[in-house]
């Protein structure tokens, strides 16, 4: 499990993503790069960590289901994700 301090730093550069970003795209859309700078250096989206919703691993993760590989597995295998088996040919 990740640290609890790593997974709400995330959080917050989640929402400051969500609160600049109609600012960020009539900045860019002006070709104002200067205003762009002056923004908070976490509120640009390609600072958000894609982590697992279980654990909090940043590593391994797999976007459609949100799950890093180790949960997925498990979970696959418990038969909790619909739609999902281990494959035998």
């Amino acid at each position: 499990m990740a640290k609890k301090s790593i997974i709400a730093r995330n959080q917050r550069r989640i929402r400051l993503a969500e609160k600049y970003a109609a600012k960020r795209a009539e900045l860019k859309a002006a070709g104002d790069m200067e205003g762009l700078q002056k923004l908070p250096r976490n509120s640009s989206p390609t600072r958000i960590r894609q982590r697992c919703l279980v654990t909090g691993r940043g590593r391994g993760v797999y976007r459609k289901y949100g799950l890093c590989r180790n949960m997925f597995r498990q979970l696959a295998l418990e038969g909790k994700i619909p739609g999902v088996r281990k494959a035998s040919w």
